[in-house]
């Protein structure tokens, strides 16, 4: 009985889980003009259409480059306050990772209405270097916890012995420290990526004319459209994104820093 009520349940999670997703793809290939499911018919033509409306590949171009740059900027902020953390008994480290992990704790919304409010609107700043730097902060407390979970699994003494062989502390770090960590790095720029890419919220407030991410482009589009060539481009989406976690998984062994 206990068998039966555990497979049950995880029947219902997995349901609730891949549901609608499934959902998705089915109302992704309907040969119908409008988004419905279920779907009508089978064709693969919106499939096709997401490449063709110019729209998708300006802001899936602008996405690449959020995601890209702002967690390459997250890491460059991140790895050294993580080492930090994890090598020196900060007088201040509980409220340190308690700055750091704002980003994440804060809703999106609030963040985004901030930026736009006191950085965009009275500094002038562009839409674009305000987004870059939004998601670079969500992005930073990924990278703090990945890489100081990778930090933690690696022994200390390994870089004291560079050093007493004769190795300054910053070489020592570069040649010792930061190959040993590589594996964790590598997997907190998945993570900070595929959060970048997928971003809504902040996205919301500092989007305009001309410059929108790919998730805020397709509200939009939505607004004024509503075939299937949407639901299509976010099978898409969760296909790149379930490779590229699967890959990291794989190789990197994702699920020991997350």
């Amino acid at each position: 009985m206990s068998r039966v009520l555990s497979y049950s349940v995880i029947a219902l999670v997995l349901t609730f889980l891949i549901g609608p997703f499934a959902i998705i793809i089915a109302a992704a290939l309907s040969a119908g003009e409008t988004l419905a499911f279920p779907p009508r018919g089978f064709s693969l033509r919106w499939f096709v259409k997401v490449f063709e409306i110019d729209s998708f590949r300006e802001s899936f171009y602008l996405s690449m480059e959020l995601a890209i740059f702002g967690t390459l900027a997250a890491l460059v902020l991140g790895v050294p306050v993580a080492y930090a953390a994890a090598r020196y008994r900060l007088p201040f480290g509980e409220t340190l990772r308690t700055i750091v992990s704002a980003p994440i704790i804060v809703p999106g919304i609030i963040v985004g209405l901030a930026l736009l409010r006191y950085l965009v609107i009275p500094l002038d700043v562009s839409v674009g270097l305000a987004l870059f730097m939004a998601h670079t902060a969500l992005i930073l407390p990924y990278a703090v916890r990945v890489v100081s979970a990778s930090l933690d699994n690696l022994r200390s003494d390994i870089e004291e012995a560079a050093v007493l062989l004769g190795s300054s502390r910053l070489g020592a770090f570069f040649r010792v420290v930061l190959p040993n960590i590589r594996s964790g790095i590598l997997a907190a720029f998945i993570l900070g990526f595929v959060t970048s890419f997928n971003q809504v919220p902040v996205s919301l407030f500092l989007s305009g004319p001309g410059v929108r991410t790919l998730p805020i482009d397709m509200i939009w589009y939505l607004e004024i459209t509503y075939d299937p060539s949407v639901a299509a481009l976010s099978a898409l989406l969760a296909f790149m994104s379930i490779a590229i976690v699967f890959a990291a998984e794989r190789f990197l062994g994702f699920s020991r820093y997350v």
